[in-house]
């Protein structure tokens, strides 16, 4: 209760009043004005959980669902359109955190009544819920669901508005971007901004759920808690080990959410038929080229990008091999083969006319020269021969001689 004015708070950090107006000299002011224009304030609402009732010399109070204050006097305007304004102002800045917008990242949580050891549950919320924040308390905040349940949850649980509609920003970005990859996770794993350990993450994959893969990129592998190993001044090599990397994959999974995932928790899709000649390295990608008829059914061929089978390589795969199938001894056989490639994704599959060859499959790689410049070159599978298509003005790359072995 705030003493001479009779003014009560129904909740913690409900007084939206500024302090100026209930000194000694205030209230003389707004007594005696009051009682001359024969006008009182009914109500102040700053928030439906947090009312408070000022009255003025005794007459009624009132409640609302908004902020607002009464006139009864036309002669008072000016007088209370001021305090309006003064109230109206201090309700903005006791309410701004109220308008506040986060969500939730965290599969599930529970909301609590109170921010102690023993508490109540309120109410659930889960992965990408949205929900307003009513106040802050150190490692908590208070906010309201969208049917109104309130409690309170632990901050880390939260992002801001700013961060979902990055995540936001980033699928309408990647909404065309074509697919070079399927694949399944292989344990629960977040949904990260961008391809580090350390950025935001929103969304949570469950195991064994299937994404589709777009991109790929490397970052510096740093696990919280751990430190760099100091080695004595003689045990130093020459040239010091550069850091651990990892790769990630931007994907997409099957509910639309956008983002990057660590490629180590992904097994990528590759068909049984052609996994078996991976020879030890690691298939980044498959692409079907066409289909062959082998008596009754259709056999697919196809493109595989190939890498070495470690993470952190300058480059998305450095080997390509296309697998055709030979149709009297019913088995897949390797039609051409490519190595020592700088290869950046995406590659582009598609169909191309020949005039008297027809209409051939055809696949486009993009690779980096010694001096970074990215080209693009095009291949067509006439099958079972795989060659490349030049460009206007474009020379044949030099072949080099084979020299026999002894």
């Amino acid at each position: 209760m705030l003493r001479g004015l009779g003014v009560s708070c129904g909740q913690e950090g409900a007084r939206c009043v500024p302090e100026k107006i209930f000194n000694r000299k205030g209230r003389k002011a707004v007594a005696k004005r009051a009682k001359k224009n024969e006008a009182f304030v009914s109500s102040i609402l700053c928030d439906p959980s947090r009312t408070l009732r000022l009255s003025l010399l005794g007459l009624v109070q009132g409640e609302s669902n908004g902020c607002y204050i009464v006139l009864v006097d036309s002669r008072s305007k000016l007088f209370l359109l001021l305090l309006a304004a003064s109230l109206l102002s201090a309700c903005n800045r006791g309410g701004g955190r109220a308008q506040e917008i986060a969500y939730v990242s965290a599969p599930q949580a529970f909301l609590r009544d109170q921010v102690a050891t023993v508490y109540s549950k309120t109410g659930t919320v889960k992965n990408g819920d949205a929900v307003r924040i009513l106040g802050r308390e150190r490692r908590f905040a208070r906010v309201r669901t969208s049917d109104g349940t309130e409690g309170w949850i632990e901050q880390r649980f939260l992002i801001s508005k700013q961060t979902y509609e990055r995540f936001q920003k980033l699928a309408r970005d990647e909404q065309n971007d074509p697919v070079q990859a399927t694949g399944m996770t292989r344990n629960a794993t977040n949904i990260h901004l961008e391809p580090n350990r350390d950025s935001e993450h929103l969304y949570l994959l469950d195991q064994g759920a299937k994404i589709s893969i777009f991109k790929r990129a490397t970052s510096e592998k740093v696990l919280p808690g751990t430190a760099k190993p100091v080695i004595a001044e003689a045990q130093k090599p020459a040239k010091p080990p550069g850091p651990a990397m990892e790769d990630w994959w931007l994907m997409r999974d099957a509910q639309g959410h956008v983002g990057w995932v660590l490629a180590r928790m992904v097994d990528v899709d590759v068909p049984l038929e052609i996994a078996q000649y991976a020879e030890g390295q690691r298939t980044i990608a498959s692409f079907v080229l066409n289909e062959v008829a082998d008596g009754d059914k259709r056999v697919p061929q196809y493109l595989a990008l190939l890498s070495e089978n470690k993470d952190g390589m300058p480059f998305d795969y450095n080997a390509i091999r296309v697998f055709t199938w030979n149709v009297r001894r019913h088995r897949y056989e390797t039609a051409y083969r490519e190595r020592n490639l700088n290869g950046v994704l995406p590659v582009m599959v598609s169909k191309e006319n020949f005039d008297k060859e027809g209409e051939l499959p055809v696949f486009v790689l993009r690779v980096k020269d010694e001096d970074g410049n990215l080209t693009e070159r095009k291949y067509k599978l006439a099958t079972p021969i795989v060659k490349r298509v030049l460009a206007p003005g474009e020379q044949p790359p030099a072949t080099r001689k084979r020299t026999r072995r002894r």
